[in-house]
């Protein structure tokens, strides 16, 4: 799917700023929860509990260009999303918020904040893959004016 424009969005109670180091571990939570969720949408068995491991690599990536989180006053960091790049692309990777914060506008107020990211930078395009089972990430992408490009 690939960003054509988007308005800014807010959401009431919620900030969206840059990633800082003491939200590791809230992050690396929403990791673990995203991990569950992908399994589940396929129907994979869980080998122990999920513990958002897959984090800390994710944070050594070279192509990691910048991460913000969903940060809800009363709650915490409810949500983030990375963005990659690629020479003058940029790629949405991942975006997660937590199910109990979901339906709220944040998943659409994340991807604004990194669409006016990708405008700033100069970015000549900005995609994001879905995993396709996930119809509910999907409808989220096209109400916040990502296109289909490929399947």
């Amino acid at each position: 799917m690939t960003e054509t424009v988007t308005a800014p969005r807010s959401v009431q109670g919620v900030t969206i700023r840059a990633y800082r180091p003491a939200d590791h571990n809230a992050c690396r939570r929403l990791w673990a929860e995203l991990t569950e969720h992908r399994r589940g949408l396929y129907g994979e068995e869980q080998q122990g509990q999920e513990t958002g491991a897959g984090f800390e690599e994710y944070l050594t990536q070279l192509n990691l260009s910048g991460l913000w989180v969903a940060d809800q006053a009363d709650q915490g960091v409810v949500g983030f999303i990375g963005l990659m790049l690629d020479g003058r692309a940029g790629e949405v990777d991942p975006v997660v918020v937590t199910a109990a914060a979901r339906g709220r506008g944040i998943g659409r107020a994340l991807l604004a904040r990194v669409a006016d990211e990708a405008r700033r930078r100069g970015l000549r395009r900005l995609q994001v893959s879905p995993v396709a089972r996930d119809s509910a990430t999907i409808r989220t992408l096209h109400a916040s004016g990502f296109n289909a490009v490929s399947t």
